[in-house]
């Protein structure tokens, strides 16, 4: 699909199991920059990843009932177009199931819900804007929500100086399992948050870190 998609002049890329956490991040970033259109891959937009730039999401083989194709999905992946104006999910299949059911109809519900929650307030619907921060690198320079961050890495670092170096290097093994999960749950600032402990640990404390190895 993603050569097809490339042979055609369309700016996409592809995100699969063997790309690494940082490089997910990359992906991710450059998605909601603009540097390409398509994202192809294998449940990419759960629940809890905030891009307000997805205007369509376009789920294959949606009939396929299973664990990524279950009616709570569904619904989690149609909901990352939901926070854009223009937002639309499109469901390719040969039979309607079950869990699509359920998932084209709580959209429908939550649909009529807010319409008729901005029919009675007057609110005329707009994308969600957020800005695009760098989240390996923390927010752009100045933000609050940047400040906010580092200050809590800031907090994790300093109940760890107390540590041995043995301890230490046992924690920072514990925090790169964690890291690690968060990248595979695809909760990217979860793990970036992480990475950023490890890295301030690591720095803070080199030398008792080289003296336990």
């Amino acid at each position: 699909l993603t050569e097809y998609y490339a042979e055609h002049d369309v700016r996409v890329r592809y995100m699969h199991s063997d790309i690494d956490t940082v490089e997910r991040v990359e992906i991710l970033r450059d998605l909601r920059l603009g540097e390409f259109d398509v994202l192809v891959g294998i449940n990419l937009l759960r629940e809890g990843l905030d891009m307000p730039e997805v205007s369509l999401v376009a789920i294959l083989d949606a009939d396929k009932e299973g664990f990524l194709r279950s009616g709570r999905s569904l619904i989690q992946t149609i909901g990352r177009a939901a926070r854009n104006v223009n937002g639309k999910a499109i469901l390719y299949a040969d039979r309607v199931t079950g869990s699509m059911e359920r998932a084209i109809g709580e959209t429908e519900r939550r649909r009529e819900r807010q319409l008729a929650h901005n029919k009675e307030h007057g609110i005329t619907p707009q994308s969600i804007r957020k800005a695009v921060a760098d989240i390996m690198e923390g927010a752009y320079a100045g933000s609050i929500g940047g400040a906010r961050r580092f200050a809590k890495v800031a907090e994790d670092v300093t109940e760890y100086a107390s540590l041995s170096p043995a301890m230490l290097a046992k924690k920072v093994k514990k925090l790169e399992k964690q890291m690690h999960r968060h990248a595979r749950d695809l909760e990217f600032e979860e793990a970036a948050r992480i990475r950023d402990q490890i890295r301030h640990i690591q720095e803070s404390n080199l030398g008792l870190m080289e003296d336990s190895a």
